[in-house]
C-alpha cells in the first residue's frame, strides 16, 4: 500500500471514479466526494491530499461550445492552484485527428464541442498549475458500471449502447479499428502513475489496433446480438501510441486480456 500517497476523487458516482474507488482502496489512502462537497471543502481538508483527480463534468460541457461556467475543472483548479497537491486531469483521445500511432506531439483536430472544450482545459492547466499536473488521453474504455455508478452520467459510450441492445436485435457497425482499454486496465495503470510520481501528458491506451469486430465478438458470446457489418465509407481509425507513458510506469498491456475482460462482463 503506499501509504505515503493520498488521491481525492470528485465525481461520487461517475463510472471512472467508482472503479478506482473499489480498485485502489486498499492499495492508497482515498475519499471521494461530490462536485458540491468539494466547492464546500475547505483549504486545510484539501492540502491533505497528494493528488486530486476531478471525474465529474456536465452536460454543457460536453454537447455545447466552451463556457467558463460549464468547465468543473476550472473551478478546481482555482481553489488548489496554491497547494501542493497535484491536479491529474482526465482528458480525451477526441483532441487528435482520427489517425494510426497518435503521440503527445501530433496534430490536434478535435471536432465535436467535447473534444473542443477539453483542449481549452488543458491549455488552462498547463499555463495554472506548471509542473503540478497530469494530463491523461484516454482511449476507450471498456466495463460495465458498478452500482449506482450511473446515475448521473452525462454521456453516452460504445459500451453503454451494447448493453442497451436486446436480444436478436440487428445492429449494424462500421469495422473500425479504434484503441480500447479495459477499466481494469485502466484503473492498474493510473495506479502506477500514482506510484511513480509522474507530470506532464500522456496517453492513457492499449496502444493497437482492436477491430470493432473483436470487441463485438468477445462482448455478444452470451448475449445473441445479430451484428451486420457497414460498408465503411469514412474511415474513423485510430489508435494512441503510449511508449511514452508505458516506458515511465515500466508497465505492460495487452490485447488479450482486453479480449478476456471483454468475454467475461
Amino acid at each position: 500500500m503506499l501509504n505515503n500517497k493520498s488521491l481525492l476523487l470528485i465525481g461520487k458516482h461517475s463510472f471512472i471514479s467508482s472503479n478506482i474507488y473499489a480498485d485502489l482502496k486498499n492499495k492508497i489512502n482515498i475519499k471521494k466526494i461530490s462536485f458540491e462537497k468539494f466547492l464546500k471543502s475547505k483549504k486545510s481538508f484539501l492540502k491533505k491530499f497528494n493528488y486530486i483527480c476531478n471525474c465529474s463534468i456536465t452536460k454543457n460541457y460536453i454537447r455545447n461550445k466552451y463556457q467558463l461556467k460549464n468547465d468543473l475543472d476550472y473551478f478546481i483548479i482555482k481553489k488548489i492552484k496554491k497547494l501542493k497537491t497535484k491536479y491529474i486531469f482526465l482528458s480525451s483521445r477526441k483532441i487528435y485527428k482520427a489517425m494510426p500511432n497518435l503521440k503527445e506531439g501530433s496534430v490536434k483536430k478535435p471536432k465535436d464541442n467535447y473534444a473542443k472544450n477539453k483542449l481549452i482545459t488543458e491549455n488552462f492547466i498547463q499555463k495554472n498549475l506548471k509542473n503540478s499536473f497530469i494530463i491523461l488521453r484516454i482511449s476507450n474504455l471498456i466495463g460495465k458500471p458498478l452500482d449506482n455508478a450511473s446515475k448521473r452520467k452525462n454521456s453516452r459510450t460504445f459500451i453503454d449502447n451494447f448493453f442497451n441492445f436486446k436480444k436478436n436485435e440487428i445492429v449494424t457497425y462500421n469495422n473500425h479499428f479504434k484503441d480500447f482499454l479495459s477499466i481494469k486496465q485502466f484503473t492498474k495503470i493510473f495506479y502506477y502513475i500514482l506510484k511513480k510520481n509522474l507530470n506532464g501528458i500522456y496517453n492513457l491506451s492499449l496502444g493497437e489496433k482492436v477491430y470493432i469486430e473483436e470487441i463485438i465478438n468477445a462482448l455478444n458470446k452470451n448475449r445473441n446480438i445479430i451484428f451486420k457489418k457497414k460498408r465503411i465509407t469514412k474511415n474513423d481509425s485510430f489508435y494512441l501510441n503510449n511508449k511514452k507513458l508505458l516506458k515511465k510506469i515500466n508497465l505492460r498491456v495487452s490485447k488479450k486480456d482486453l479480449i478476456n475482460y471483454c468475454s467475461k462482463i
